[in-house]
């Protein structure tokens, strides 16, 4: 089958590399580095995302890969000016989900089909396939199964609904993501100041991913990342978010859904940018005013 891809950053550039086992694949990057990797591997490359729609048989699918938010609005009203009735465009970002509702409405007007598809599956996805979660209109869904096929593994894509429902799912599945994340940092960390008993985190990530019931593969990288280093010293305790996790909480509140664990563990990453917090120090203040507890200063 032949595909149209735009965007070859960190997992574009996967993601064309295996639809390249079965397909042929036209990229377009406006990184002409990028460009060159996809074209070794086999891609056939276009200056343009016009030249990119050229290049194309009819019925033409092209996949955006692209950052979410004003680039991937710009980019899907870039491919639309170049298709026709009947054309598919596929969005793999990790988009808002009611952007991808305000796409597809847009596109019906043209007659072009758009799917809103979450990818999961991060660097690893080369190599253990992406998990697919895909919305839209469903006979668009079978038209494209093919490339979901080589680009998941076994049973790892599915049909979720109508439009945004895809990257709906995606987003709380990206809230879950940071929960599960916070739990073991949280853990880990109980375990490595307990001092007395000398922990060894990587015996123990070992251990548990050998038939305990919190075994992952957030785990098994945890393992990995414990195999060769246990202090990270070198790092700094900042962990930034991407927006699904924002999405996630905004999304519970308007559904009256509790979140604690969701919404803490991105409380925690808004907490690890800001150290020495002026909040903090309200606090300390607080504490010293209605009880004398006294404060520390900077040096100390």
């Amino acid at each position: 089958m032949q595909i149209g891809f735009v965007g070859l950053g960190k997992m574009g550039q996967n993601m064309c590399k295996r639809l390249l086992h079965h397909h042929e694949v036209i990229v377009f990057d406006v990184d002409k580095d990028a460009l060159k990797i996809a074209e070794k591997e086999g891609a056939i490359t276009a200056s343009s995302i016009k030249e990119l729609a050229s290049k194309l048989k009819t019925k033409r699918v092209i996949w955006s890969m692209v950052p979410s938010g004003k680039i991937t609005d710009e980019t899907i009203v870039n491919i639309s000016q170049h298709l026709s009735k009947d054309d598919i465009i596929i969005d793999g970002g990790n988009s808002f989900y009611k952007d991808s509702i305000n796409h597809a409405a847009n596109l019906k007007k043209k007659g072009i089909d758009f799917l809103d598809i979450g990818v999961s599956g991060g660097i690893w996805g080369y190599k253990e396939g992406y998990c697919l979660m895909v919305g839209g209109e469903e006979i668009a869904y079978k038209y494209i199964e093919p490339i979901l096929k080589t680009l998941s593994s076994k049973d790892s894509y599915n049909y979720m609904g109508k439009s945004g429902s895809g990257h709906f799912v995606k987003m709380v599945h990206n809230g879950i993501e940071y929960g599960l994340m916070q739990a073991y940092a949280e853990g880990f960390e109980i375990l490595k100041e307990k001092k007395e008993f000398d922990l060894d985190l990587h015996k123990i990530s070992k251990l548990w991913n050998r038939s305990s019931v919190v075994r992952s593969w957030l785990l098994e990288l945890l393992e990995n990342v414990f195999e060769k280093d246990q202090n990270f010293e070198n790092i700094k305790a900042h962990v930034p978010d991407s927006g699904e996790g924002r999405w996630t909480v905004k999304e519970s509140i308007d559904l009256a859904v509790s979140t604690p664990v969701i919404t803490t563990a991105l409380y925690e990453r808004f907490s690890s940018r800001k150290k020495d917090a002026f909040q903090d120090k309200v606090l300390a203040k607080l504490r010293d005013e209605f009880g004398g507890h006294g404060t520390k200063k900077i040096e100390e």
